[in-house]
């Protein structure tokens, strides 16, 4: 418990984490503002809708984590903490758990948010939520933004640099994984296995699914819903795993 004080209030002695709590909230919420008052002749206005650009407020939030170990690496307070508490797993652990918790209830208020918001905009609108899949729309935000943290922690732990580590969290969620479905014959394939679009799948995926089973995107996904979250899961637990034994191995 000690380390979990340490570390929370650490997290909440710097700036960054509330200007990207107040960012995440902003774009999130503006997107789906616009996205909401257009709503009609192009698409459908449902639940899932709502949600629609959570991936906004995610790459905020993991941009937040990344910045949690990274800035200590660069300002030198990791090896203080690591003289104090020579366990560097305990250490780190106690980190994730902070950060994801954090990420998880910005998560849900963005997402909440959001809903509210398009009720607000349309209130004509079928926006209740009532069924299962309307609440892992919703709810599930949360789950995804927990993941995402403990993700983007581990590749801040390999990489060290606060620069590099946002650039590879950026790039390869917002752009590797759309082009990889530009190679022939296997891209889409390959994107259907890949951990953001999965992230999608587990929000949407019942109602980006068509005859056949290919997404709105042309993806066959292979896992359910669930399964994918858990998949997701498992890609961000490999990643910190992987960080933890390189920040155990390498000088601090």
């Amino acid at each position: 418990m000690a380390l979990l004080a340490v570390e929370r209030i650490k997290l909440f002695s710097t700036r960054s984490p509330w200007w990207c709590m107040l960012l995440a909230l902003g774009l999130t919420l503006g997107f789906t503002g616009l996205i909401v008052a257009n709503a009609g002749g192009v698409f459908v206005l449902s639940v899932a809708t709502t949600q629609v650009a959570y991936n906004f407020g995610l790459m905020v939030i993991m941009v937040m984590a990344a910045l949690a170990i990274t800035t200590e690496y660069r300002f030198g307070t990791i090896r203080a903490t690591f003289q104090a508490v020579p366990k560097r797993t305990a250490v780190l652990v106690s980190k994730t758990v902070v950060v994801a918790l954090l990420a998880g209830v910005v998560g849900e208020i963005i997402a909440f948010g959001c809903w509210g918001l398009s009720r607000l905009i349309k209130p004509d609108a079928s926006l209740a939520i009532q069924t299962a899949d309307d609440w892992r729309n919703v709810a599930g935000v949360g789950l995804v933004y927990v993941v995402g943290a403990i993700l983007a922690l581990g590749v801040g732990l390999l990489i060290r640099q606060t620069a590099g580590a946002v650039a590879v969290i950026l790039v390869w969620s917002l752009l590797v994984e759309s082009l990889v479905g530009l190679i022939p014959t296997v891209g889409v394939k390959i994107q259907a296995w890949l951990p953001f679009n999965v992230a999608s799948h587990f929000l949407h995926g019942d109602q980006q699914l068509v005859a056949g089973g290919q997404g709105a995107s042309g993806i066959h996904y292979q896992m359910g819903v669930w399964v994918s979250m858990l998949y997701f899961a498992g890609v961000a637990v490999a990643l910190l795993a992987a960080g933890i034994v390189a920040a155990n191995v390498r000088d601090a």
